[in-house]
């Protein structure tokens, strides 16, 4: 009679990969042990159940490595979806959701409510203990209103948006992200703030995320996306850039479209002190692991030099 518990020789295989993978990460958890990495969750896997539960483990395992996480998360979609069924039409201008009275209602209960608190519950279901914040929160972001100006190609003149509650951050108080970091806590942060004079604003998330990781300074500053980083004219993926190199990309048209914002926003939040920033793809299951944890990286980092 075989027995039933001596190991098979593809367990045996596949054990061995294992430990060999574990080992090979252990560098990188050591180095990132005690370092505060920002991650940007949105697009795709923000929507696929999956996904999450995949990025959910992952926050969960980085925090229990000794890294700091801090998430920091979108909801356009759910916000339109959410606005379609009670029946407020939303308006669009240079790609930016014109943001009345009415609508940052809306969006507030959205990205502060269901959104947060539902990623909130997928972090505590693995093991993690995360709490749900938003900008308003111990006045952690301040706010102003964005201003935006469109130039007409043909007239060459220009015309100021007014996006209404639309905002960008004016200034960062860390002492609430301090305190819960500090107690072993996972934040996880919608991007909506307070202005000067207590009206709402609703942020963008890329760009909250970069003053949030510019502020605590962040070793690590990860947007996860739903392209695989940044491509070269042959279509392959570029796994570091500098900033001169991402810049001359730009000028050449490599780096095109909607890219270009996302490349922009990277080197912003270097000029605000964080150390490196990188486009994840987000919808490959563990990309936030694959990231930080192995040699090979999972998507397009940039640095300053």
């Amino acid at each position: 009679m075989t027995d039933s518990k001596k190991p098979t020789t593809d367990t045996s295989i596949s054990g061995t990969i294992q430990a060999q993978l574990l080992s090979e990460a252990l560098p990188y958890m050591q180095a990132y042990s005690g370092k505060k990495v920002v991650i940007k969750y949105g697009g795709h896997a923000m929507g696929d159940a999956e996904l999450g539960r995949a990025f959910a483990c992952d926050v969960a395992l980085l925090r229990q490595s000794g890294v700091e996480p801090i998430v920091v998360h979108g909801g356009g979609p759910q916000i339109g979806a959410m606005l379609d069924r009670i029946g407020i039409k939303s308006e669009f201008k240079d790609g930016m959701r014109i943001t009345d009275a009415a609508t940052v209602e809306i969006v507030e209960m959205v990205l502060a409510g269901a959104i947060n608190k539902g990623i909130v519950a997928d972090f505590n279901s693995e093991g993690a203990r995360a709490i749900g914040l938003c900008g308003k929160d111990g006045n952690m972001v301040r706010a102003r209103k964005l201003q935006r100006t469109l130039r007409d190609p043909d007239s060459k003149l220009e015309e100021v948006i007014d996006l209404g509650f639309v905002g960008e951050p004016a200034c960062v108080d860390t002492s609430v992200l301090d305190t819960v970091t500090g107690s072993g806590l996972i934040p996880v942060i919608a991007p909506v703030a307070f202005g000067d004079a207590g009206e709402t604003y609703n942020v963008n998330a890329d760009t909250f995320a970069g003053a949030i990781a510019g502020a605590v300074n962040a070793d690590r500053l990860l947007f996860l996306t739903d392209v695989p980083g940044v491509l070269d004219a042959s279509g392959n993926l570029i796994r570091e850039l500098t900033r001169a190199e991402a810049e001359a990309l730009i000028a050449d048209g490599t780096i095109s479209g909607g890219m270009i914002p996302k490349v922009e926003t990277c080197l912003a939040a270097l000029d605000q002190g964080v150390e490196a920033v990188v486009i994840v793809n987000g919808r490959v299951a563990h990309a936030v692991l694959l990231e930080l944890f192995t040699e090979h990286g999972a998507g397009t980092m940039i640095v300053a030099s």
